[in-house]
This record gives C-alpha cells, structure tokens and sequence, in this order.
C-alpha cells in the first residue's frame, strides 16, 4: 500500500497540481494586493472617497469595553467587503483570459484534414443495382 501510495504522490500529475495550488496562493496575494492597494482606491476616488472595505450595515451597535464583562461586539453586513470580493474576482477572470489568449496563440494551429472525396449517394448506388438488374 505504502508503494502505492507513494507511485501514485510521485507521478507527474500530483506534483504538476501542487505546484499549481501554491502558485495560486502566490498570485492570490498579489491580485488582493492589486485589488485592495492599488485598483480601490481608484474605484473609491470616482466614487466621491468612498472606501469600500469599511462600507457596512450595522444591526446591532458593540456596546462596553472591549476585554471587559458585558461587552457586546458589533454585528454588521459588510457589503463593502463583497463589493472589493467582486472586483478582485472581475480582475481575476480578467487575467485568466489574458494568459489562456495568450497560451492559444502559441499553438501550433491545428492542420486542417482534406474532406474525404464524396461518394456517390444511397440512392444513386440503388438505382445502379436496379439498372443492374433489370439488364440481367
């Protein structure tokens, strides 16, 4: 089992992926870097200086101090959040169709087939055989 295991870990696929999943993690940091540090602000300044990140809908108010008995903690839908959620997936799908645009172009591309030469169609061969037959 333990053979097993470790043919199957070594094969080309489960390496190839696991380089894949950091790889992303690495690209994720820099997209949310994008998204957050560079492209938000952006957003924000045509938005009259909004920021998005602190945009929120509170439902409960936090009430007390915080590390003391009784203190309630805020209770609140951050949709700004969401909103810079969004954007990062848009630039994301962006970038993705950019470099898989790009892969295509460096195909090979593919050798079109010569179409096969037409035949003579079902009824043309029966009405030969019929013709053949009638001389018979």
């Amino acid at each position: 089992m333990f053979k097993e295991f470790k043919n199957f870990i070594m094969t080309s696929n489960v390496i190839e992926f696991a380089v894949a999943v950091i790889l992303a993690g690495a690209v994720s940091l820099v997209v949310n870097g994008f998204v957050n540090d560079i492209m938000m602000p952006i957003v924000g300044e045509f938005t009259g200086g909004v920021d998005f990140a602190n945009l929120k809908l509170v439902l409960t108010e936090s009430s007390g101090v915080e590390g003391e008995a009784g203190y309630v903690a805020e209770n609140a839908i951050r949709y700004g959040a969401w909103i810079n959620s969004i954007v990062n997936l848009i630039i994301v799908g962006l970038v993705l169709f950019l470099i898989v645009k790009a892969y295509n172009k460096t195909k090979k591309p593919k050798e079109e087939t010569p179409a096969a030469p037409k035949g003579p169609t079902q009824e043309e061969l029966l009405v030969e055989i019929r013709d053949l037959l009638k001389k018979k």
